[in-house]
């Protein structure tokens, strides 16, 4: 028997179970053997030596962002309108086979846009090319869900599913659960609020599942079985997802005030062109790119082109911004004046730990490089030399 169907041998158990206090435990252990299956049915094959078949694209810009969807709900025309970059679209479905990159040019920052082949159901099983999607989805910052407006919602639901089923848990924050394997001791079960979905005894059985005897978990809020298989596995992958619905004007307008209403939601229409900014506004708000100039010392700011932080991509604080500079900038640094909303007057004197803001103003003051011995009347030694017959001898003075 294979891995698909072990996993789905164990759904079909699940939906016979009732669920009440009786049955919690074993449902909580077939959680964790179908989250076992699903990690296994990811890793390449035994033997196989080298990567995988997947899209190759480099990563360019100061963002990233992954075009998933069903087939024919308007990728291609979207990637073409906001990017320029030609991608066929047509008809039928499947008109994408392949990975087509493309550059958003937007409030001085360059965001790379993936439009990616059409995903079916069955996707992470690796139906339809399903895996090379998901894998680079992975790899971007922020993923946008494009539906067609005029279906019905169970697409949503749909490709939720075959992307939690891979690993990647879209709007979601990782739990704060606290999991640390030992060699002995034992399992030491904590936890700082009242639990309600899961006890020691359920955890006990899921960590035996996992083979792991010796180990500490400290809960510091009321999770869930899932959440707790989760960090366990260690492999999930949290981002942050805008759902798209597209093709508006073929609907009528209480239709599309209840999609906008909807939590990260955004309604356009690539045929008319309707809202596009809007989507753009809050791509850029979701990912929260921070622009900081540069002010050498005695000059005006550089306003022409930004250093580009985010809290995803290494941070937004003075050091990090000094790192993207040069590595070898933090050693010199003595302070640092910034000048914008997160300084408290201007300019403000801050230290590497400052937390930066968008559109703030950056100067480095160095450090002076000392000179050998001092200085003034503080030298360790004098230059002059050490016996006094080598000392030059003064002229004599005129009579």
């Amino acid at each position: 028997m294979g891995i698909i169907e072990k996993i789905k041998e164990i759904e079909a158990e699940m939906a016979r179970t009732q669920k009440n206090k009786a049955t919690e435990y074993h449902l909580g252990q077939l959680k964790a053997k179908i989250a076992k299956l699903r990690t296994q049915l990811l890793e390449p094959p035994k033997g196989s030596s080298g990567a995988g078949e997947g899209f190759e694209v480099t990563k360019f810009g100061h963002g990233r962002v992954a075009l998933i969807g069903f087939p024919s709900v308007g990728k291609s025309t979207l990637l073409t309108l906001l990017t320029g970059t030609h991608s066929e679209a047509a008809s039928y479905e499947f008109t994408t086979l392949t990975c087509i990159p493309g550059i958003i040019h937007y409030n001085d920052t360059k965001i790379q846009l993936l439009d990616l082949p059409g995903i079916i159901e069955g996707a992470s099983e690796g139906k339809g090319r399903g895996r090379q999607v998901i894998a680079v989805s992975k790899s971007s910052d922020i993923v946008l869900m494009v539906l067609d407006a005029s279906k019905s919602e169970g697409h949503r639901q749909i490709l939720t599913k075959e992307l939690e089923a891979v690993g990647l848990r879209l709007n979601k924050r990782p739990p704060q659960i606290y999991f640390k394997k030992k060699k002995t001791g034992g399992i030491s079960f904590n936890s700082t609020v009242p639990l309600t979905h899961v006890d020691e005894k359920l955890c006990y059985q899921i960590l035996h599942e996992y083979k792991i005897h010796n180990a500490e978990v400290l809960f510091r809020e009321d999770a869930t079985v899932d959440d707790l298989i989760d960090v366990i596995e260690g492999n999930r992958k949290y981002m942050k997802c805008i759902y798209v619905y597209n093709k508006i004007d073929v609907i009528g307008i209480d239709d599309v005030d209840k999609l906008a209403r909807q939590p990260n939601s955004v309604v356009i229409s690539c045929n008319l062109k309707l809202n596009l900014d809007r989507l753009l506004a809050r791509m850029w708000e979701e990912m929260g790119l921070v622009r900081v100039y540069t002010k050498p010392q005695g000059q005006q700011p550089d306003f022409t082109e930004p250093v580009v932080l985010s809290v995803d991509r290494g941070g937004c604080t003075v050091e990090d911004f000094c790192n993207h500079i040069h590595r070898s900038l933090v050693k010199d640094v003595k302070y640092v004046l910034v000048w914008g909303t997160s300084a408290r007057h201007y300019p403000q004197h801050c230290g590497l730990g400052h937390v930066l803001q968008d559109e703030d103003v950056v100067q480095i003051v160095k450090k002076k490089e000392k000179e050998e011995g001092g200085r003034g009347r503080f030298k360790s030694h004098s230059n002059a030399p050490a016996r006094i017959s080598d000392r030059e001898k003064k002229a004599p003075l005129k009579t």
